[in-house]
């Protein structure tokens, strides 16, 4: 509106004097605050559609991405097929009572389906239980001398004896290191480094991306598998997957 309280001319006022300034008519000062409102709105629902949009397409290429980040180059294989038809993916908790109560489920599942199925495990140590980091990357520090299996293994065999407790186990997963004829120079400064806590991390990312909430987490295919992670569960699941 304009900014004075006398009628203002419709005639606008030249530029000049001292303390004079042009006045614009009424009507067109109302015109004007109409126009930029109307397009204040228009611009608003632009916006918001314009943002609706954008969410949706992110939201559906979201699952995709997610699925690609499953299985990465440099993932721990511990079977591997030759056909590459049926990829199993588990994300796991070295510490996570239900991945022991799973493991023996997949060593079957592993030596039954040999040269048939791939594979995958990955990291996704939880904040609850004490030593699940500390093991974890016990089990990637191995790795690093091409001994994960081995220490997937004895993590999983010996759960009992360390797991659900307080104490640090940092020098038992040592011991376990020796057991395994690593170098333990290297090993040591392997468990401690920024590369291998990136490594986790990173796994721990992808699985949250693609819907790991808990572990054990499977995936068949890049199929979240919902059921319990039982033998016969497990072993229907990769079926369906030989035979699609």
């Amino acid at each position: 509106m304009p900014a004075t309280t006398r009628p203002a001319s419709r005639r606008p006022e030249k530029t000049g004097g001292k303390g004079r300034k042009n006045l614009k008519a009424p009507t067109r000062a109302g015109m004007s605050t109409n126009l930029k409102f109307t397009l204040g709105v228009l611009a608003a629902v632009a916006l918001i559609i314009g943002g609706a949009v954008f969410f949706a397409v992110k939201g559906a290429s979201a699952p995709d991405a997610a699925a690609a980040n499953l299985v990465r180059a440099d993932s721990h294989r511990i079977s591997t097929a030759a056909d590459g038809k049926v990829t199993v993916v588990e994300f796991l908790d070295f510490e996570c009572p239900s991945c022991g109560a799973a493991y023996p489920a997949v060593e079957q599942l592993r030596k039954d389906y040999a040269g048939k199925i791939t594979y995958v495990v990955r990291e996704f140590p939880l904040d609850m239980h004490p030593n699940a980091m500390n093991a974890a990357a016990a089990a990637e520090a191995a790795a690093a001398q091409g001994k994960f299996e081995a220490m997937y293994n004895k993590l999983f065999s010996t759960q009992q004896s360390w797991g659900g407790q307080q104490t640090d186990h940092a020098k038992t997963f040592d011991g376990y290191a020796q057991e395994l004829g690593l170098d333990m120079t290297k090993y040591r400064a392997d468990v401690a480094s920024q590369p291998v806590l990136d490594r986790i991390e990173t796994d721990r990312t992808d699985g949250a991306a693609a819907g790991a909430r808990g572990t054990p987490t499977f995936f068949v295919n890049g199929k979240l598998f919902e059921k319990q992670a039982t033998y016969d569960n497990l072993k229907a699941a990769v079926d369906a997957a030989l035979a699609g």
